[in-house]
């Protein structure tokens, strides 16, 4: 598979890089970002796959979180995907909000039409895109975990509870975990997958939490949330994650931290953690 450099840089004595490639998955362009650390000149290194929230692109996590320094101390891979297919050809928001269609493509296979042909995320993060990394970059495929921030945050759960073969550690900052009782949730997922909302358990972190089929495959899950997150009350709904992770047994560990929104001020602060968190998981 092709893939064209976009930009690379030497940082922290690794290396971040942004690149693009023709995506048969969605149907168009799509670009994402890697940084590699300075142990991968020796090796193939553990991952760390970042999924970004609505706006985003595969540019904010690398820009904004300041997570390289602590990634080659630890000789940790960072990936990055756009939140969306992009394109000419790509059929956005009829009324051009932004939580909706472009940049916001909630990491689902979508099956209505017009948004079928090209929404199909969920198949892009954990098909096509970890081919490339592991095809074209010296990360260790059996290594690999997996997180993200709101609407990403979403993502990580849904995907990483799905798939615990292909994802060995699991985090979470500020996610929506609940789009079957979120607006954003709600709309999305009603133009993407249709009205039956029977359809949409797949996508919903607590529905996927609350059935999960090995509760024992992580050893805990972290979820971070800031108290004074404008969107705390009527978009994330965190007390439904933790409620389904109970009833599932899932090793849930939800922490609060006051005075913290939803921004990357609040990502930046307790990256490190999560970083460490990640490669203590991979390493067992």
């Amino acid at each position: 598979m092709t893939i064209e450099t976009l930009s690379e840089t030497r940082c922290f004595g690794g290396k971040i890089g942004f690149y693009r490639h023709s995506s048969a998955t969605n149907n168009c362009d799509m670009q994402f970002s890697v940084f590699v650390p300075p142990q991968a000149a020796h090796g193939k290194v553990p991952v760390l796959t970042f999924l970004s929230g609505l706006t985003c692109s595969e540019e904010n996590f690398m820009v904004k979180s300041g997570a390289q320094r602590v990634a080659a101390e630890l000789g940790l891979m960072l990936v990055s995907p756009d939140t969306s297919p992009r394109g000419a050809d790509v059929p956005d928001d009829p009324d051009a909000d932004y939580d909706f269609g472009l940049g916001a493509g909630f990491y689902l296979n979508a099956t209505q039409a017009p948004w079928s042909q090209h929404y199909q995320m969920y198949d892009y993060v954990t098909q096509e895109l970890r081919q490339i990394v592991f095809e074209k970059f010296p990360g260790d495929p059996n290594r690999h975990g997996l997180t993200g921030h709101s609407m990403g945050g979403h993502g990580a759960l849904t995907i990483g509870l799905r798939n615990p073969d292909i994802y060995k550690s699991l985090s979470a900052f500020a996610p929506i975990c609940t789009t079957l009782n979120s607006p954003w949730g709600k709309k999305a997922l009603g133009h993407y997958l249709g009205d039956d909302t029977s359809d949409w358990s797949d996508y919903d972190a607590c529905e996927v939490a609350r059935s999960v089929a090995d509760p024992g495959a992580f050893r805990k899950i972290l979820v971070d949330q800031g108290t004074a997150d404008p969107y705390l009350a009527e978009q994330l709904r965190p007390g439904l994650l933790q409620a389904a992770c109970e009833h599932s047994g899932l090793p849930l560990q939800l922490r609060f931290h006051e005075g913290y929104d939803h921004g990357y001020y609040f990502i930046a602060t307790f990256i490190e953690e999560h970083l460490h968190f990640h490669l203590d998981q991979l390493s067992r």
